[in-house]
């Protein structure tokens, strides 16, 4: 339990308020084209391209992207750097909120939504998507648990339903109070067990590509893609991290945590140069590096990627950059551009589906994408206000 966390309790109806409304709206109104209408009334997908935009970015990049949640507790609850400790309220609520819409993506990209339960039923353990549908339940349950001690924290003692539901506020708080043991009891197990089951799936999303050989560009196409999935999204936790703290202290009127971030960013260049190390000896390995400088899009895609990982690798290792706040955002913002491009690349730009079949994302796509990372802020932003994430300031 924190002592120091506390609820923003910030005017929460402002001008940002309205513009994620209008953007969750504007998706809502896709959304229902395409549950009554079917994929063809909404999207660009077709045989060829069954994999757009809600799975290179909206699951694959979600999925990456949330891995701020899994490295901070690893590094905080089980390697001990306890310093860092006020960064893991946050990221654990921004990994739940990353995970969740990664399911609710799954949900519209199904063509069948209404099975999406099958995977709780019909067993297949030789199938890397059942391994991976697994995993991100499990986590997704970890990471409610892992949340659970802020409602009990807010509201234990102070339960207070309204009208006539202000009976069961006993009840209520005896539940909080269990869940309270439970918390205090259970805790480490679930820490350890989100890292490891994180490790699974971040693994199995690269283990996946396997399976297309002859489609996917020999720039992408690696045994060693489970490894190269799984460090690259270590890789990208702590920038998260750094991204989500620079913006919430700048829309919630907070002072810099630039201090904290900076030395958080030290781990950094491990986590780019192990990757680095692994992904650039892969091409050189299997002799595939010249196709990067033959000039094609999926060339240029792959040195703008490396650049973009590149680049804050040596930035990171500069103290003036982990002291300066606006360099320390723009590195991270580096590397979480290098992992999206990495994702894009690996599941549509490095694809050849044969010819005459393209695919570019349809306007009812790229709408409901962003009513995704709409819903993900206004998500964020209620759990701020209403429970003890932010640590109070002094």
């Amino acid at each position: 339990m924190s002592i120091k966390a506390a609820p923003l309790h910030q005017k929460f109806i402002t001008t940002n308020f309205w513009i994620l409304i209008f953007f969750m709206l504007s998706g809502a109104g896709f959304a229902y084209f395409r549950f009554f209408e079917g994929f063809g009334s909404v999207t660009n997908l077709n045989k060829a391209y069954p994999f757009g935009i809600w799975i290179a970015f909206d699951v694959a990049c979600g999925v990456a992207l949330a891995a701020g949640g899994f490295t901070t507790a690893a590094i905080v609850e089980i390697f001990g750097r306890e310093k860092y400790h006020a960064l893991v309220r946050p990221s654990i609520l921004t990994a739940f909120i990353g995970y969740f819409l990664v399911g609710f993506a799954v949900f519209f990209d199904l063509g069948k939504y209404y099975n999406i339960w099958h995977a709780l039923v019909y067993w297949n353990g030789t199938s890397v998507l059942f391994e991976v549908a697994w995993c991100v339940m499990l986590y997704l349950t970890v990471l409610g648990i892992e949340n659970l001690p802020n409602v009990v924290e807010q509201f234990k003692g102070n339960v207070k339903l309204p009208g006539r539901l202000a009976s069961f506020n006993t009840q209520v708080d005896w539940m909080l109070g269990k869940a309270d043991w439970f918390c205090r009891k259970t805790m480490s197990f679930f820490v350890i067990a989100g890292v490891v089951l994180s490790f699974g799936h971040q693994s199995s999303l690269g283990t996946m590509m396997l399976i297309a050989p002859y489609k996917l560009h020999d720039l992408w196409y690696t045994p060693l893609s489970p490894l190269l999935f799984l460090t690259s999204a270590v890789s990208v936790g702590i920038p998260m991290v750094i991204f989500e703290g620079t913006l919430a202290t700048k829309f919630f009127g907070r002072k810099p945590e630039t201090e904290l971030l900076g030395s958080f960013a030290k781990y950094v260049p491990l986590f780019l140069g192990t990757y680095l190390l692994l992904r650039l000896g892969d091409l050189a390995y299997r002799g595939v590096l010249a196709q990067a400088f033959d000039g094609s899009v999926q060339g240029n895609s792959f040195l703008l990627e490396l650049a973009l990982f590149t680049i804050p690798y040596f930035m990171f290792k500069q103290k003036s950059v982990r002291k300066s706040g606006s360099k320390l955002f723009l590195c991270a913002l580096s590397v979480i551009c290098a992992v999206v491009l990495n994702r894009f690349n690996v599941f549509l730009i490095g694809m050849d589906m044969g010819p005459n079949w393209n695919y570019f994302p349809s306007v009812g796509e790229f709408a409901i994408t962003f009513a995704f990372l709409a819903l993900g802020v206004m998500m964020y932003k209620v759990g701020v206000n209403y429970l003890p994430i932010m640590e109070k300031e002094h």
